[in-house]
């Protein structure tokens, strides 16, 4: 499961199950925060810049995203509500559109999956200018987080495990010590890394206030926006 998971418990009233209550927290295996991308013709080279031009030019600035409620909509509704700027949102059907349309000059800034984004960044044809971890991407440690900048700003992308809520507590803590064991292998490591990942395998414990957590945030932001799931 991804974040998406925890933004349902709240933005979703017709969700036939719980996603706290119904599922038991195993691991999250890997973290990856949003690469915070602008087209090159934007005059902007770090967070300090794009929050000054989108100050300057109110809802001049256009920001892509998945789809209403998605989690890239939501990480960027939220450095607008921490910062007060005005921006424009375009959504599309998928990261793979969004991302076509920035190469496209259609749209100026998204919050994108650094997977997709890396051969973009890396040829020119993209600008990377923040990650959006608490801490900077192993990955990429020399390029600064908006937290540097923002202080308390964090949207993460996570990948974890979960089984039925009724899961016997010896299995689900078996499952996470044979997950954790592989994550933790120096190849398994480096693959995540090389993918842009930050590799966790965090106890079920854990686990489980990262999804409590997020479907509170999460959701306060989508309800403050006004966004409602079916």
């Amino acid at each position: 499961v991804n974040p998406s998971h925890a933004i349902n418990a709240t933005l979703m009233p017709k969700l036939p199950y719980d996603p706290v209550r119904d599922l038991a927290a195993i691991t999250v295996v890997a973290t990856q925060p949003y690469a915070v991308v602008v087209t090159p013709s934007l005059p902007v080279k770090n967070i300090k810049d794009l929050i000054a031009l989108a100050k300057s030019k109110p809802r001049e600035l256009s920001y892509a995203s998945s789809g209403p409620g998605s989690a890239s909509h939501l990480a960027t509704e939220m450095f607008i509500g921490m910062t007060g700027v005005e921006m424009t949102h375009i959504p599309y059907k998928g990261v793979a559109p969004y991302i076509t349309a920035q190469l496209g000059n259609e749209v100026q800034l998204s919050y994108a999956n650094m997977f997709s984004t890396m051969p973009h960044w890396k040829s020119g044809r993209l600008r990377l200018i923040a990650v959006s971890g608490t801490k900077r991407s192993q990955a990429i440690p020399d390029v600064p987080t908006i937290a540097e900048t923002l202080p308390g700003y964090e949207a993460l992308i996570w990948y974890g495990y979960l089984a039925p809520a009724r899961t016997p507590r010896p299995i689900v803590d078996k499952l996470y010590r044979e997950i954790a064991a592989i994550v933790n292998t120096p190849e398994v490591r480096q693959y995540f890394i090389a993918q842009g990942n930050d590799p966790i395998a965090n106890t079920p414990a854990e686990f489980a206030k990262v999804i409590k957590a997020d479907a509170d945030k999460w959701g306060a932001i989508g309800k403050r926006i006004g966004v409602k799931l079916d």
